[in-house]
């Protein structure tokens, strides 16, 4: 398995539509980069977000979800109360071809502001929009800027093919759209 560079990046984002819309070059003047590095691809966030508040006294429970838990904003900036966390989804589509699997990581300027990225693995197969958990770990009020980077992805690609892809298994989360909560 190896890690894989921009011009493979490249190739199968525009031969395979592996990311749509695909942005070729690194964007960063005035804004929190996006678009391909070196060895991944910077996400964006967009503007729809699922802001987690206590209001409701609500209990988050991953079995039983319970859309009172949140506040639904959509906007250029999105201001997360201190220590909460809100959900989005990424500007970009994903298809991830059958013999990679992709790990993502928070961008470095989010995390010295204390604002901390988590987003599961992209397995082999799995297509749609991804789901980001944006946790802000500071006593303040902490600001997402939407339409710019988020998170960067970086592709990893097996030797063979897996025996059973996440598509194959017709996995819960296949072609999501939008901000999806936890599914059982």
């Amino acid at each position: 398995m190896g890690l894989k560079p921009d011009h493979w990046i490249r190739k199968m984002a525009q031969e395979h539509g592996m990311i749509e819309p695909f942005v070729e070059k690194q964007v960063r003047e005035g804004v929190i980069s996006f678009g391909i590095s070196s060895y991944g691809y910077d996400m964006r966030v967009s503007n729809q977000f699922k802001i987690f508040t206590n209001v409701f006294s609500a209990v988050v429970d991953p079995k039983n979800f319970d859309p009172k838990s949140f506040v639904d904003f959509e906007g250029d900036v999105c201001i997360i109360p201190p220590n909460s966390f809100a959900l989005a989804h990424s500007v970009e589509y994903f298809r991830i071809p059958r013999s990679v699997l992709c790990v993502t990581l928070g961008k470095s300027t989010y995390a010295r502001a204390g604002i901390i990225t988590n987003i599961t693995p992209f397995e082999p197969g799995w297509e749609g929009f991804v789901t980001l958990e944006i946790s802000n770990t500071t006593p303040l009020p902490a600001k997402i800027y939407a339409n710019e980077g988020i998170a960067q992805v970086l592709f990893f690609e097996a030797d063979e093919e897996c025996e059973v892809s996440y598509a194959d298994k017709k996995g819960k989360y296949q072609g999501q759209t939008g901000v999806t909560p936890p599914r059982i």
